[in-house]
């Protein structure tokens, strides 16, 4: 057993991030300014996007993004439970209607059989979720929008430097929101950048500060005016240079961040498809997958204890772990506004209930990695039920293991 707790997901950072940092706080700048408009840059030529927009969190990027394309009071924007509350969150706060609907057994990510049943007069934007880091049907998606003439904003909170059929996220709908939350696969600390339609993204970049006509860069810089209007009633979602040093550095080892990811998932299904305590995640083909969380399912049904249980048994052998994610109809706000009972989203609440994700970042060590599959099988080995096989026959067919 180890000596010393493995943390779930603590952030990659090393001097270059920290110099940058410093080189930031000497300088005149520390809100937005150079450092954010070269992020922004390199960010979009990475993505090939023909601009981005950074922002404090993927949340305003999402929020931006609605109010951009128009939506709010009397339409419906069609979105999954399987995300974390901000996805829904900002529908509430354009005054649209969210309307969920399930997600598909294997990659856990949103129906586009579901959405396209789901859409009425009123359904302005579908905005799928990349869950996990694995990019939704997108092809599918993109024709329920052409020929119902609605918006996409995509969430790729977890799908930073994903492909869809070779394709990047973050160029595929209409608007597309990034997060550099401090687990996330770069980080700024906190922060987030949206991404697509120049003429979407220059509203909303009006609107991430105060709704002025001029940020403080455009006002103060050598030879600029002072003089600003306020067109939109804005808010104050910009992000400032000091997160951009962190993310310029974090985004030239991006490469090396995914690699060593790839690698750790290569490993972890490697150990867990051997067991039959297991569901290793989901990868369909043309697909390249981000890896932000590694989330393995239970099969409870072998087991004697349930997944809380399973994850306070991983704490006890110095293994963090979280769930990603509590669906948005279990949470009180939802269910008691819209009635929302658990059974209303089966695959959504039925896989809730046995997934657990577990460490991965690129600092983790092989020694680490190991240390991971040694106490999730150990916990699955120590509470199998001993009919487990039979169980497993009967349920499923399968053959004795």
């Amino acid at each position: 057993m180890r000596s010393v707790f493995l943390p779930f997901a603590p952030p990659t950072i090393s001097q270059e991030e920290i110099t940058e940092v410093i080189d930031t706080l000497s300088s005149d700048w520390i809100t937005t300014g150079p450092k954010v408009k070269k992020f922004e840059e390199m960010f979009a030529q990475y993505i090939g996007s023909e601009t981005a927009l950074a922002l404090n969190s993927c949340t305003a990027g999402l929020h931006l993004a609605l109010i951009a394309l128009g939506i709010g009071p009397g339409d419906e924007v069609i979105t999954t439970p399987m995300t974390f509350c901000s996805t829904v969150n900002v529908i509430e706060q354009v005054g649209a209607h969210p309307v969920l609907v399930d997600v598909q057994p294997d990659t856990l990510n949103i129906s586009p059989e579901l959405i396209e049943k789901a859409v009425t007069e009123k359904t302005k934007c579908i905005l799928p979720v990349h869950y996990a880091g694995h990019p939704c049907e997108m092809d599918t998606i993109k024709e329920i929008a052409r020929t119902k003439n609605l918006y996409i904003v995509e969430d790729a909170a977890h799908a930073f430097s994903a492909r869809y059929k070779g394709q990047k996220v973050g160029t595929i709908g209409d608007l597309t929101a990034f997060s550099f939350y401090v687990t996330k696969n770069i980080t700024t600390a906190e922060g987030g950048m949206l991404t697509g339609n120049p003429e979407f993204i220059e509203k909303a970049r009006i609107y991430s500060l105060h709704g002025m006509s001029k940020d403080a860069w455009k006002r103060y810089d050598k030879g600029s005016s002072w003089y600003y209007e306020v067109v939109y009633p804005g808010f104050k979602y910009n992000m400032t240079d000091i997160h951009a040093s962190i993310g310029l550095r974090q985004l030239q080892k991006i490469e090396t961040f995914q690699s060593r990811r790839r690698e750790i998932a290569h490993k972890y299904d490697e150990a867990f498809s051997e067991y039959p305590y297991f569901e290793i995640p989901c990868r369909l083909p043309n697909i390249e997958h981000a890896w932000h969380l590694y989330v393995l399912r239970l099969n409870l049904e072998t087991l004697r204890i349930d997944r809380d249980q399973f994850i306070e048994e991983l704490k006890e052998r110095k293994i963090g772990t979280s769930v990603h994610f509590i669906p948005i109809h279990l949470h009180p706000y939802y269910r008691k506004k819209y009635g929302y009972k658990p059974e209303d989203y089966p695959v959504a609440y039925f896989n809730f209930k046995r997934i657990i994700s577990l460490p991965i970042y690129p600092r983790m060590s092989d020694q680490d990695i190991a240390d991971v599959i040694e106490a999730v099988v150990d916990v699955a080995e120590k509470y199998k039920r001993e009919n487990f096989s039979t169980v497993l026959a009967e349920l499923y067919g399968s053959k004795e293991t």
